[in-house]
């Protein structure tokens, strides 16, 4: 595996490259020109990607751990079987996001508009989607155990079969969100009511 430490690929121009088992800790790709580069096998640790151009990117087994995305576009990139654990996101483009088997384990991205994405089967296990907008999202077999949800919005939301816990219940707004009657009946005991 060809490894890189600190290295500093600020304002790179690297379009439409294919990267295959690669290794990156600790690197800056501060406003890099990344736009369609295809990842394979590739491992990112605390790397930063302020202003970086992803759109277009797609990536496959990938892991992303502890990153930082700030104001990066990520619009029209896929991500199949990845791990974002520990990463965080701030002012990022992510509405034509693809997201497949990906985990968002401890994510970090409070107030992202994620509107209408299809997030089925992800998993945001302690991730913090505080002020999130994930209306209209597909979040069917989603797990969200432990994640903070205060303020999230989550009108039309399909969360059939979706894990959510009693505090996630409370904090989101769920109002016209579609669940099973599992979560509804969550929901009520979350809530104070008695089921009988």
């Amino acid at each position: 595996m060809t490894s890189a430490v600190g290295e500093d690929f600020q304002d790179a121009v690297l379009p439409d490259q294919e990267w295959e088992g690669r290794s990156f800790e600790r690197c800056d790709f501060t406003d890099a020109d990344l736009t369609g580069l295809s990842t394979r096998n590739c491992v990112f640790t605390e790397c930063v990607f302020t202003g970086t151009d992803l759109n277009a990117s797609q990536h496959v087994a990938t892991a992303f751990r502890s990153c930082k995305f700030e104001r990066t576009v990520l619009g029209k990139s896929t991500l199949d079987g990845c791990s974002l654990l520990g990463s965080s996101f701030v002012d990022c483009r992510l509405r034509a996001w693809r997201l497949r088997e990906t985990d968002l384990t401890l994510v970090g991205m409070g107030g992202a508009d994620l509107r209408g994405l299809d997030l089925r089967g992800i998993r945001f296990r302690e991730a913090n989607l505080t002020d999130c907008d994930l209306r209209r999202c597909d979040l069917r077999e989603a797990d969200f155990t432990g994640a903070r949800l205060l303020g999230a919005r989550l009108a039309e939301a399909d969360l059939r079969d979706a894990r959510l816990d009693a505090d996630a219940m409370v904090q989101a707004n769920l109002r016209g969100a579609r669940v099973d009657t599992m979560l509804a009946l969550t929901f009520a005991a979350a809530h104070g009511l008695r089921v009988d």
